[in-house]
């Protein structure tokens, strides 16, 4: 499945007012179990669903306050079911663990795949420190 974006989307600023890129197509490889999304800065990057559903936005992952954030464990099978767009802003993604309430901005997509590698090895470290486990 592919998705390009419908409408040119605003560009954005960061916190140190730089422009923040933006996605130029968006695919779902259902099959694969991931979503990989170019950028108008020439950045390509491609997102397992399991880190996506680990590295949630919501509030039940990142918790409600600073440092509250949860280790979600035995995700290494999940999909992604769906994409919603939110705006010209973020994506709404269903995952067939039925999580969907997080809102991922282009900017928190951006910023996931550009720093990958460190996201997904703090996770490995928090399971392993917690005793948990990527399998269900």
């Amino acid at each position: 499945m592919t998705a390009g974006c419908p409408k040119p989307v605003p560009r954005t600023m960061n916190e140190r007012s730089e422009p923040v890129p933006r996605p130029t197509e968006v695919r779902l490889k259902k099959e694969e179990k991931a979503l990989e999304i170019d950028f108008d800065d020439g950045s390509s990057f491609r997102y397992p669903a399991e880190l996506l559903r680990v590295e949630s936005p919501s509030a039940e992952v990142q918790g409600h306050g600073p440092d509250r954030k949860v280790t979600v464990a035995g995700r290494r099978h999940v999909g992604i079911l769906g994409l919603e767009s939110i705006g010209h802003y973020a994506l709404r993604i269903r995952f067939d663990d039925l999580h969907d309430t997080g809102i991922y901005s282009w900017d928190y997509l951006y910023g996931l795949g550009r720093d990958r590698d460190g996201v997904w090895q703090r996770y490995l470290d928090a399971l392993e420190s917690q005793g948990l486990s990527r399998d269900p």
